[in-house]
């Protein structure tokens, strides 16, 4: 006989759960009996272990094997027969007063929560909007000459991508330290390739000119030797190059991968590549504008057992992460986890909202979705095929796009119910560039 209630948490349940001795004990008896006929002891043969010794030896761990699974049993009927979702595992406690032919438990849980959403035509959301112009062809084409530049001899001051071949000699009090000194040195100037105060004081000197300047390193420079510290430089400029840009014409557009060798086919190609670039990043934004609206139109409470699960995932994450960029003794870091408490609300907050969208609405990704994002992406590789069947020969990439998929129509569906404002920006804006 069982019993639910509800304790101090909406989501928190109680189910009593009465076991049977008699039962456990058969088990017990059962399971010993096959753990003697392998059983293993100094001086008997194996399988020829006294039964008393067997049950010395294993009965406790066999004991706390079958209680343990016979819990577990009697829970999972009890919440299935009920019909609860149990978000996270329960919390066992023995109960009081266990009469001799049972054994009395408690198993405390939470359940998912029943999402309710408001009114999704009073949401304004914003969807980012950004037009690719010839500008952005023309800028992108620019880059791409200066990635192949050539540099020749000028004789004139160093100016902004030019490039400086030089001598110097760092010292700090006085004295040289490590790595402080080079002998034809090079490096652009405009490239961020040296500090600041280097490239300042490599501007505007000609070949054979010199100068003597103060630098102070930042806190956190890479040689800890000289960070924070300021060091007096002196650097000699042995040859100045200036940038030689490649013609924009059919070798140029050849160079870059075009068979047919024609500049509008080149800039046909980086138009699309802008294009989808942008669209991606455009997508991005809109779909934080949408998930950002969602949590405002959604009302439940979410079960601190995935908060508690999420937040630990995270914090794994991070450890991950610094163990990845090089840094020693990660497992020794101070990392509390409720740094991590806010973001991982929102992640499972999230997950929920869009669970249920998806289950009522039958936002699923269907086959023929999945296809077409296959080769949407399939279509920026050199050979289309291939990547599509390394994407259709492993179920766990598929999974993947199904995701993303399942996401882009939360966001579609989300847009076509609520009031939509379109945020117009720059291309350099939506890059960043300023």
């Amino acid at each position: 006989m069982t019993d639910t209630t509800t304790t101090a948490s909406s989501l928190e349940k109680t189910i009593s759960l009465k076991l049977s001795v008699e039962k456990i004990n058969a088990e017990v008896e059962k399971r010993l009996q096959k753990v003697a006929r392998t059983a293993r002891m100094p001086g008997f043969r194996p399988g020829k272990v006294p039964m008393k010794m067997v049950v010395q030896n294993y009965g406790p761990q066999v004991h706390s094997e079958v209680l343990n699974d016979e819990i577990g049993r009697t829970f999972n009927e009890e919440v299935q027969k009920q019909d609860l979702r149990v978000a996270g595992a329960p919390r066992i406690e023995a109960a009081d007063g266990a009469a001799e032919e049972a054994l009395e438990f408690k198993a405390i849980f939470e359940v998912f929560p029943e999402v309710k959403f408001g009114d999704f035509s009073a949401l304004e959301i914003e969807k980012t909007v950004v037009e690719v112009s010839d500008a952005e062809v023309d800028k992108t084409l620019d880059i791409l000459r200066k990635q192949r530049a050539t540099y020749a001899e000028v004789d004139r001051a160093a100016a902004t991508d030019d490039k400086v071949t030089l001598d110097f000699v760092g010292k700090i009090d006085g004295v040289a330290f490590a790595g402080g000194t080079a002998e034809d040195f090079s490096f652009v100037l405009g490239r961020g390739q040296m500090l600041p105060e280097f490239e300042a004081a490599a501007q505007g000197l000609k070949k054979g000119e010199s100068k003597t300047f103060p630098l102070s390193f930042p806190e956190d420079y890479h040689g800890k030797d000289v960070a924070g510290k300021t060091a007096e430089f002196e650097i000699t400029i042995k040859l100045v190059e200036g940038q030689q840009l490649p013609e924009l014409n059919e070798d140029f557009a050849k160079a870059m991968g075009i068979a047919e060798g024609t500049l509008d086919k080149l800039r046909e190609d980086v138009r699309v590549n802008l294009s989808r670039e942008v669209g991606n990043r455009t997508k991005a934004q809109t779909k934080d504008a949408v998930m950002n609206a969602l949590l405002k139109v959604a009302e439940f409470d979410v079960p601190k057992a995935l908060i508690q699960s999420e937040t630990t995932e995270l914090a794994a994450r991070a450890r991950q992460d610094l163990k990845a960029r090089g840094m020693a003794d990660v497992e020794k870091i101070q990392l509390p986890e409720d740094i991590f408490a806010a973001q991982a609300e929102r992640r499972v907050r999230l997950g929920l909202i869009v669970s249920d969208l998806v289950k009522v609405n039958n936002l699923q990704a269907k086959p023929e979705q999945v296809r077409a994002f296959i080769e949407e992406q399939a279509q920026s590789y050199e050979n289309p095929a291939e990547v599509m069947q390394w994407y259709f020969q492993d179920r766990a990439r598929l999974a993947d796009v199904e995701a993303v998929i399942l996401e882009d129509n939360v966001v579609e569906f989300t847009l076509s119910k609520s009031k939509v404002v379109e945020k117009k920006l720059s291309f350099d804006e939506l890059m960043g560039n300023k």
